[in-house]
């Protein structure tokens, strides 16, 4: 059998968690069309009749990092590329132009002694195109897969390509009666994920920037229902007061669309007891 640790990187909003999930066929790495949604790396299990990969999404690499949460993220991606990975898996979003961001990413590629696959995602999208700035990268990767993550068009060729590459090994992790393929992450951390996927999807631009969620209690209770205690924690006051809205109607919308995907992930009746806090130095826990 053959096994080893695959990468997925790109830039922020390339596609990577959507392509993560759908490959899996099931939901690991939030996703929004909000940059930073992926701040942590996201190991999950993939197993056929060819052997195991454990894939990595990578957080978007940017290309200038002004705020302190985007100075921690880019480190972490980097770092992760340098442990141990069998294959890279290059993701580039070819409705979007070449920029700076792109530059940083094939610099880091570069260096690296794996093979590298090119996949180019978005491709049920026609207009606008920038595909012939992406061409000549061709030349640079092993493999070129055009792709839709979002429609799972052309996944089957991108996994025939990565266990091409994959070396031979042992299976390397152990993934039966798994809830999740998920690897690094615990109940607490994942729902805590899906809470912040809805706070980006219901805010403003900016405030993805400024928030993060904890949840601090999760308690099952009779009648097949969990109470989750959680928090969405922002950077200012001013923050707080947009996060809670006018009655608190935007924490209730965010609540809700949090509580609704749970309970269908979980077949349960769910209770989520949701607040707002302010902490300046919320980041320091990156």
């Amino acid at each position: 059998m053959k096994s080893g640790y695959v990468a997925l990187i790109g830039r922020p909003n390339s596609g990577k968690s959507t392509l993560l999930n759908n490959l899996l066929g099931q939901k690991v790495s939030i996703t929004s069309p909000k940059p930073q949604t992926t701040r942590i790396p996201i190991q999950a299990v993939y197993e056929d009749e060819r052997g195991q990969i454990i894939f990595i999404d990578t957080p978007g690499i940017f290309g200038k990092v002004n705020d302190p949460v985007s100075k921690k993220i880019n480190p972490i991606a980097e770092k992760t590329l340098k442990e141990g990975v069998s294959v890279i898996v290059y993701i580039v979003d070819h409705s979007r132009e070449r920029d700076i961001e792109e530059n940083k990413i094939l610099g880091i590629i570069r260096k690296m002694d794996a093979p590298k696959i090119l996949a180019i995602n978005k491709t049920d999208i026609k207009k606008p195109s920038f595909l012939p700035h992406y061409k000549f990268l061709e030349e640079e990767f092993n493999k070129t897969v055009y792709i839709s993550a979002l429609y799972k068009s052309n996944l089957n060729y991108l996994l025939d390509a990565i266990f091409e590459f994959l070396p031979e090994g042992e299976q390397i992790v152990d993934n039966s009666g798994r809830p999740t393929p998920a690897l690094n992450m615990d109940s607490k951390t994942f729902l805590s994920e899906i809470i912040r996927e809805k706070a980006f999807l219901f805010l403003r631009k900016e405030l993805p920037y400024t928030i993060m969620t904890e949840v601090d209690e999760i308690k099952e209770r009779a009648n097949n229902s969990t109470y989750i205690k959680a928090r969405i924690i922002t950077s200012s006051d001013r923050y707080r007061r947009m996060i809670i809205g006018e009655n608190g109607r935007m924490v209730k919308e965010i609540g809700m669309a949090a509580r609704k995907e749970l309970e269908t992930a979980t077949n349960k009746k769910i209770y989520l007891d949701l607040t707002v806090e302010s902490n300046p130095h919320w980041f320091d826990v990156l």
